[in-house]
């Protein structure tokens, strides 16, 4: 909804729908819900705690710049992301380096008290407060792209083509 897309079906996009039916009995999955955003940004995203919860969207960018077969390549990788449960990893992840990044700041806040001294001092809260925030961001960056490898494998996988997903790139690029 935070995009303005609308569900589909069989009956209002019988191709497009159609396209994700196949896909996801190829990939094992249940039906996801469908939806077109009216965007002319070439994307798609997958969304949904785990695969009965799920949801696709694509924009409507990516359906005209795409072929049919760019579109499934790039659908199978979205499908990808619904097996491996990667919205919930990263969900998780999000809020880890969250809470690192506050205790980084709890950490400084309550080590620079001058009535007591600090076991780190004053420079060693201040390199935790800064280099913390920054790991759990490096962290959650390499957690993020080999989630996005493993989307494109599974989405090869899935579809059986991997050039589709990689024309599909080229396209979008």
């Amino acid at each position: 909804s935070m995009y303005g897309a609308r569900q589909v079906d069989a009956t209002s996009e019988p191709q497009l729908y159609g396209m994700v039916q196949k896909l996801a009995a190829a990939a094992q999955l249940p039906m996801p819900k469908v939806f077109i955003t009216e965007n002319p940004q070439p994307n798609a995203f997958a969304t949904g705690r785990n695969p009965e919860h799920a949801a696709v969207c694509v924009t409507t960018g990516l359906m005209q710049q795409c072929s049919q077969e760019e579109l499934a390549g790039v659908l199978a990788h979205e499908l990808g992301h619904v097996k491996h449960r990667d919205t919930l990893t990263m969900t998780i992840t999000a809020v880890i380096a969250g809470a690192i990044s506050m205790l980084a700041n709890m950490a400084f806040f309550m080590g620079g008290s001058r009535d007591r001294e600090h076991p780190l001092g004053m420079v060693g809260v201040l390199l935790v407060t800064l280099l913390a925030p920054v790991a759990a961001m490096l962290v959650q960056a390499a957690i993020s792209r080999s989630r996005e490898y493993e989307a494109d494998r599974a989405g090869a996988e899935i579809t059986g083509r991997p050039m589709w997903l990689a024309s599909a790139l080229g396209q979008i690029e």
